[in-house]
């Protein structure tokens, strides 16, 4: 194994199994443990055709195994007080447990069974469809989160990105058992797969324990993906059952692997973080009362990503809204901003670092992602040296690309 790294005083250990599952640890002192597999595939990597078949699969892969049935799957860590969950991203799909100490064993055993033997019985599989399907009509009446998918899929269009995680109810019906079984065996693989483990028990435990449940599971072959071609910005403003306007505003951010990663972290959080004081808050909220929820994020995948601004307000009131989130983006890129006021978000933006450190169940998905991507245990130290070597300049180079002429929109309402 290798130490490596250390985040809020933890100390990591990583390993590499032959099949080339890899293992990242982290051993810190907690009353509650961390268990669970991630896998380099999602919704982008489905086969045309099968869209929302990770996302069905993420949802079923509960549903029995070829040692347990489905009641048997829930009870094995709520009988301990523990929970177990997955979920599905357009890259990656989670399976994991979060469970009281003392209780290893019976974590990896379980999750192990999940991703290696689930069988997906078909009466299961019909009576999951249903909730699938309840889960989409939940998005299609909640603009606020709708109207991310459409984005996306207007930004990212003519791309495997640009369909949304839950498919359509009609794909539904051909995924068979079959379908989900070949899914899983092609895509829970050793070169696809992380497991990740946070908690007190020494890692080399968990590593031995990983390798006999695991070890056998084929190396298989990383995803291929293509990256989406750039398309001109486009908008546009669409009917919506609402009595709000909900809109996104994006422009591409780079990839994971960027270099100026950093710097657009920094420019997402001065321009729309957290705080009440970033400054489209500030202007659309605190001067003018024109929204209660303005933010920006930066999205990343493995070969690009997005950067987006979103507000919820009244109709009426929507253009004006655009109109002031154009003049903040076009300023950030016009202005360097002072180093006082730099050094100021820098310290506003480490602080929200080192708190979110502290969210376990976050850090251990951090750990994860980071382990598959990069090869090595995440950093608060490394993240806060590259945050402390942005400078005004830079910042104001990365947003270059945020410049209203390059945005694309999308309006609910």
């Amino acid at each position: 194994m290798t130490a490596c790294g250390d985040l809020s005083g933890r100390r990591f250990e990583t390993a590499i199994l032959p099949n080339g599952i890899r293992v990242i640890c982290c051993r810190t002192a907690t009353r509650a443990e961390y268990f669970g597999v991630a896998v380099n595939s999602g919704s982008r990597d489905e086969r045309a055709g099968c869209f929302g078949l990770a996302h069905f699969v993420e949802h079923t892969i509960f549903k029995g195994t070829t040692h347990r049935r489905a009641c048997h799957i829930i009870n094995r860590m709520e009988a301990v007080g523990g929970e177990l969950n997955a979920f599905t991203s357009k890259e990656e799909t989670y399976v994991y447990t979060i469970f009281p100490n003392g209780n290893l064993g019976r974590a990896v055993d379980l999750v192990a069974d999940l991703v290696r033997d689930s069988v997906f019985p078909a009466a299961e599989l019909d009576r999951e469809r249903d909730v699938v399907r309840d889960e989409m009509d939940s998005y299609l009446d909640t603009p606020s989160e709708a109207v991310f998918d459409d984005f996306e899929d207007l930004f990212f269009r003519g791309s495997q990105l640009g369909h949304n995680i839950l498919g359509d109810s009609a794909g539904l019906d051909t995924f068979t058992s079959d379908v989900c079984r070949r899914y899983l065996t092609e895509t829970f693989c050793g070169s696809r797969m992380t497991v990740f483990y946070l908690g007190p028990e020494p890692p080399r435990k968990v590593v031995a324990m990983v390798t006999r449940h695991l070890g056998m599971l084929p190396a298989g072959t990383p995803p291929v993906r293509v990256a989406p071609q750039t398309t001109a910005p486009a908008g546009e403003r669409r009917p919506a059952a609402s009595h709000q306007a909900n809109t996104v505003i994006g422009a591409t951010a780079g990839s994971l692997y960027e270099a100026d990663r950093h710097a657009m972290a920094l420019l997402a959080n001065i321009l729309g973080g957290p705080g009440m004081n970033s400054r489209l808050n500030v202007a659309l909220r605190e001067r003018r009362g024109l929204v209660y929820t303005v933010e920006a994020a930066v999205t990343r995948f493995t070969d690009c990503g997005v950067f987006t601004v979103y507000y919820g307000c009244d109709p009426g009131d929507n253009d004006r809204c655009h109109e002031l989130v154009n003049r903040e983006l076009a300023q950030v890129a016009d202005t360097p901003l002072k180093p006082s006021a730099l050094a100021a978000a820098k310290r506003q933006y480490l602080g929200q670092l080192v708190i979110g450190s502290e969210n376990l169940e976050q850090s251990a998905m951090n750990m994860a992602r980071t382990m598959m991507y990069f090869g090595h245990a995440p950093s608060v130290q490394a993240v806060a040296a590259a945050i402390e070597a942005v400078t005004p300049m830079a910042l104001a180079d990365t947003a270059q690309r945020l410049r209203p002429d390059l945005c694309s929109w999308l309006t609910l309402g």
